[in-house]
Formats: structure tokens, C-alpha cells, sequence
């Protein structure tokens, strides 16, 4: 199995940090945010080649220099960004997928030590065409209040919530019929794998969940998030180093 990184996003949310380096270069700890994921994607043994996209020929450029220094156990591939959105990017590693069952995709914004030989063995069991990683529960960055008639009963500083929806996080398990799909709509200037692809298959019953359970997910959005919440990705970064 192959696994697909997207690393090619502006970094809206990370301005004025991402005008310099890509999200993808932001620093954790003296380390790039992509090394933790490359890292942790080299750690499974199924995974036999890792594929990085990106604006190669712009800031992404400083992901190929930072890995032509380094040495991995697995192949690294590097494809350029398409800028035909989250789908259509996928096009263009199209021929390094189509001798695979199924393929690994993650954004390169997520940290979590999920387990994904599980998620793999998961989404084999349910015969999906697509398998999300899914929580439901968040730690909440805010204080929240029990309040009748306008006077506070009870108080929590950040708690953790049960969410009413899974809420779908940015790992997945995608099979050969979600390329099929992105392939008919090749037309599209922009093809949004969420939107165009995974809302119609996930009405014909198509997708499973996988529920990450107690494990920590967060959003690398940008530097503030990682510093504000710096105990929760040192933790993260522990489980997916050990």
C-alpha cells in the first residue's frame, strides 16, 4: 500500500507564517510538521512508498530540499500540486495508484497516532470504497457554563465534549472506485474530493468510520494553534514517536 500526503494548501489560516514556509514546514519542537507525519507513515510496514504533493516550484520547494538531506526507509515521491483541488490532484498520481487495492491519504495538517493497520483492516471488513477517520469527542479551548435564569450553576474550563455529529478528521483509506469517480469528472477545473466524491458515495452507503477513540487529534493550522495547545501536540508527538 501507498500512502498520499497533501501538502499543497495556501496555509490561509497560518498568514502571515505561510507567505515564508509552507504549513507543511511549520516548526514543532526544531522539526518540521511533515516530518512527524512522514515519520509516522514510515513506521507501518504495509506502507511501501510514501507520495508528497505540492507546489513544488513555489514554497512547497522547501519540503523536497528539507528531504533530499534526509534518508527514510521508504521511497519518497514528489508530485507536483495541480491546483485542481483536493480531487484533482489526485488525478495526477493516478498511474503510481492503479495497481493498488487501496492507499492511504493524509492531510498534511493532522497529528494523531491513529492506528492504521486497524483502519486499514476496518475498512477491508466493511468493503467500503472509502474509510474517514471520525471522533466524537473534542476538547473544547473554551470555558463553557451550566446557566438557568441567567446565573451560572456550574462552570467548566474546557471540557470535553460529546459531539452531536462524528466530526471527520483528515485521514482516510480511499479504494479504486474513488479515483473511478474523480476520473469522470476530469473535465471540472476543480474537483473537491469532499463535495464532488465522498458526499455521493457516502449516500449510496459507501464510506465507513473509523472511530479514533480516546486517541488526540488536532488541527495543525497554524503556529499559534500548535503553541496555544502545546501540551496536547507534545503529547501527540509522543505517541506517534513510540
Amino acid at each position: 500500500m501507498k500512502a498520499v500526503i497533501l501538502a499543497g494548501g495556501i496555509g490561509t489560516r497560518g498568514k502571515p507564517y505561510t507567505e515564508y514556509f509552507p504549513k507543511a514546514m511549520t516548526p514543532i519542537n526544531g522539526k518540521p510538521l511533515i516530518g512527524y507525519v512522514v515519520r509516522y507513515l514510515d513506521s507501518f510496514d504495509f506502507i511501501k512508498e510514501i507520495i508528497i504533493i505540492s507546489d513544488f516550484t513555489g514554497l512547497g520547494g522547501q519540503i523536497k530540499n528539507y528531504y533530499q538531506k534526509l534518508k527514510s526507509n521508504k521511497k519518497i515521491s514528489f508530485v507536483q500540486d495541480s491546483q485542481s483541488g483536493t480531487g484533482g490532484d489526485l488525478l495526477h498520481v493516478g498511474k503510481k495508484l492503479e495497481n493498488e487495492n487501496g492507499f492511504v491519504l493524509w492531510f498534511v495538517d493532522n497529528l494523531c497516532a491513529i492506528d492504521l493497520l486497524k483502519m486499514y483492516e476496518f475498512f477491508k471488513q466493511k468493503k467500503s470504497s472509502a474509510c474517514i477517520a471520525t471522533r466524537t469527542k473534542r476538547k473544547e479551548e473554551t470555558g463553557f457554563a451550566i446557566v438557568e435564569d441567567g446565573i451560572i450553576k456550574q462552570f467548566k474550563e474546557k471540557p470535553i465534549m460529546d459531539l452531536p455529529m462524528s466530526e471527520c478528521l483528515g485521514i482516510y483509506i480511499l479504494g479504486k472506485e474513488v479515483i473511478k469517480k474523480i476520473k469522470e469528472k476530469s473535465k471540472q477545473k476543480q474537483i473537491n474530493l469532499s463535495y464532488d466524491i465522498l458526499e455521493a458515495l457516502s449516500k449510496e452507503g459507501k464510506i465507513s468510520a473509523f472511530d479514533i477513540g480516546k486517541n488526540d487529534w488536532i488541527d495543525a493550522e497554524s503556529p499559534m494553534a500548535l503553541e496555544r495547545n502545546q501540551k496536547q501536540v507534545d503529547k501527540i508527538i509522543k505517541q506517534m514517536e513510540s
